[in-house]
This record gives C-alpha cells, structure tokens and sequence, in this order.
C-alpha cells in the first residue's frame, strides 16, 4: 500500500478492501485515528486575476505615480523589521524609507505626509 500519510481514512479502507482485508470503515477509521494519520488538509493558493485595470496610467514623467510597499528584514535575535518604502515609478527613486518594529496605519499616514510636503501632492488626475 502507498504512503498512508498523504490519504485519507476512506481511501486507506477501499485500498485495505481491494487488499482482501475484511473490515468495516468504524475499524479502519480507529486504527487511522490511533496512528496519529491525519490528511493534511491543501489550502489553496490565493489566485490573483489579472486584468487590465482602467484607473491605472502609465507614468510619462517624474513625480506622477508612486508606489508604496513593506520591505520585511528579520534580524538574529527573531525580531522582524518593517521597512515602508515609496518609490517613485517612473524614475525608480525611493522617496522614504522608514524602518520601525511595529508598524501602525499612524505612522504610514505620517511618513506619507513627510514626503507629500516634501517632493508635492499628487493631483486628481495624477
């Protein structure tokens, strides 16, 4: 019989059955139980769509279009370090790197505030 790991309790019992084992599924389920087997249960993976998405433009020039995302780093005594970073797109130009333990919805608006002061609001159309 294959690797009763990777099964199932009803499909251990119908390869036990083909094997010419006389036993009901009550028994065969206890037994599976008393081994600890258990199937490991496959979440699946998120799938993103892709789609072409109307309300994103290209960037044509400096200063349009800007992206904001976390940088994770783990350090050697386990802690992790949170990184927001905001690029601009098109000259691919960090414009703020703030690295903290813990990182809250404050502090991003903060950190997005410095920079909009500091290089300028993008507009509506932008």
């Amino acid at each position: 019989m294959r690797d009763a790991g990777r099964l199932g309790c009803r499909r251990v019992h119908v390869l036990l059955r083909r094997e010419g084992w006389q036993l009901n599924i009550r028994w065969t389920r206890r037994i599976y139980n008393e081994l600890g087997l258990q199937l490991r249960n496959k979440h699946p993976r998120c799938q993103v769509k892709t789609k072409l998405r109307e309300d994103r433009r290209e960037a044509v020039g400096p200063n349009q279009v800007r992206a904001v995302d976390f940088v994770l780093a783990l350090l050697a005594p386990g802690k992790k370090l949170r990184i927001l970073t905001v690029v601009d797109t098109r000259l691919r130009y960090c414009l703020a790197a703030d690295p903290r333990f813990a990182c809250r919805g404050e502090d991003v608006a903060q950190t997005l505030e410095r920079v909009c002061r500091r290089v300028g609001y993008l507009g509506p159309g932008a």
